[in-house]
């Protein structure tokens, strides 16, 4: 069986956790009385922050979970 890869499975994490961040940014702001211009920066924001954050703290948490070292 081949081994997964660390950065590609912490790498779908934290990217999913941001796109789910970002999604949830955009229908709160639905019901406001935001711009589209506001609601796709303030998502892209949103995206870009949580990708920020969870980076470091996703990969580490990873590769121990699959017992490798990096």
């Amino acid at each position: 069986m081949k081994q997964l890869r660390p950065e590609l499975v912490s790498a779908f994490i934290y990217l999913s956790v941001s796109l789910v961040a970002s999604g949830i940014f955009l229908a709160v702001t639905i019901v406001g009385d935001y711009t589209w211009v506001a609601r796709a920066g303030g998502a892209v924001w949103i995206f870009l922050l949580a990708t920020i954050i969870l980076m470091p703290i996703v990969i580490p948490a990873v590769r121990k979970r699959l017992g490798q070292k990096g």
